[in-house]
């Protein structure tokens, strides 16, 4: 059975192209990236959004920055990759893939005994292409390990956007339910619509139908009530960034549905790469949470649906605890308790962020 299901990012060779997110359901559009600032604006402005796309797009931001400045004499092309690493580095703060693909992207610079810009452009070029690969790959394993948790006639809960909108491949939430649905699997998905943005109403239960698995759109507010009718049998989210201890940042509304499923004694599955796990940050206290803009909460849509002047808070993400994780879907198998210690055997803890 082959998957229709959207594709966020699209690099050419030379050129690379965005599925501008904030336009969707509605309308498909895709963007060509002219320029750093572009895709800088992009990340910021979620046109592409989820922490490893964020991160894949960045690597190939990087490329599209540095492609002018060729003929520059290799030590000052160093420095000027450098320079533009940080600054798409600077245009989100909370998803780790993104602060690791330009360190990532950087380091490979300065280990490169290249003769001439032009040839270490290339290598970089490379380098970015193999973020892309490593990523698709990374999403067909974590589908392979998280399927077998999802059985016949399961009811499946999922927060925010996870799927192949945040990936270059078929997601991070999604592809256990991707994967399932190809072996055969009946279940069905309750998709959160994930208040203020929509990423659940506009994204994934779009992508999820896409694809024909069988979902229903939700109020982030309904999943308690699901849950106490046994209409839910398993959660499963994506997240930006994993603490060394397990605990997880993902977006606002993850907690919640969390303790809510330990209430009701309902596992909670995180599938995340690799790249989103962050050793430096030994809990999630120490996760940088970002804060936008007042206007997504006081409006729906075009219409402006809170009173003038009002006060506004607007975190984009939550940290949830590790004691409410049943475990953690990675491309190398499932992660349970105690997680500083399982996630370090099974990683590298001392990698470079």
């Amino acid at each position: 059975m082959k998957l229709n299901i959207p594709q966020a990012i699209r690099w050419t060779g030379d050129e690379l192209y965005l599925l501008d997110q904030t336009k969707l359901p509605g309308e498909v559009v895709e963007e060509k990236q002219e320029t750093i600032e572009m895709v800088w604006h992009a990340i910021k402005q979620l046109k592409v959004r989820g922490a490893p796309a964020i991160g894949v797009s960045a690597a190939f931001g990087l490329i599209v920055g540095i492609r002018d400045a060729t003929n520059l004499p290799l030590e000052k092309f160093i420095i000027h990759i450098a320079k533009q690493a940080a600054y798409l580095d600077s245009s989100r703060p909370t998803a780790v893939n993104l602060h690791w693909s330009m360190v990532r992207m950087v380091n490979k610079a300065k280990s490169q005994s290249a003769n001439s810009s032009a040839e270490l452009y290339k290598a970089l070029v490379e380098e970015a292409e193999a973020i892309d690969q490593e990523d698709k790959a990374f999403c067909l394993a974590m589908g392979e390990y998280g399927a077998p948790l999802i059985k016949e006639g399961m009811g499946v809960l999922t927060h925010c956007n996870a799927g192949s909108l945040v990936t270059s491949g078929i997601g991070t939430a999604t592809a256990p339910m991707y994967v399932a649905h190809q072996n055969g699997v009946p279940f069905r998905v309750y998709a959160d619509e994930t208040r203020p943005l929509l990423q659940g109403a506009r994204l994934t239960s779009w992508e999820l139908q896409m694809a024909g698995v069988d979902v229903t759109l939700i109020t982030d507010n309904m999943a308690g009530h699901l849950m106490s009718k046994g209409l839910i049998d398993l959660v499963i989210t994506g997240t930006d960034r994993v603490a060394a201890n397990g605990d997880v940042a993902n977006k606002i509304g993850t907690m919640s549905v969390a303790i809510l499923a330990h209430h009701f004694n309902i596992p909670f599955y995180v599938a995340c790469p690799s790249s989103t796990i962050d050793f430096a940050s030994t809990t999630g206290d120490e996760i940088e949470i970002e804060e936008r803009e007042w206007d997504e909460v006081t409006s729906f849509g075009s219409r402006q649906t809170a009173p003038e002047g009002i006060k506004v808070c607007n975190p984009a993400f939550d940290v949830t605890p590790n004691r409410f994780v049943s475990g953690l879907i990675t491309e190398k198998g499932i992660v349970r308790a105690p997680y500083r210690e399982n996630l370090a055997e099974l990683f590298d803890a001392h990698q470079s962020r």
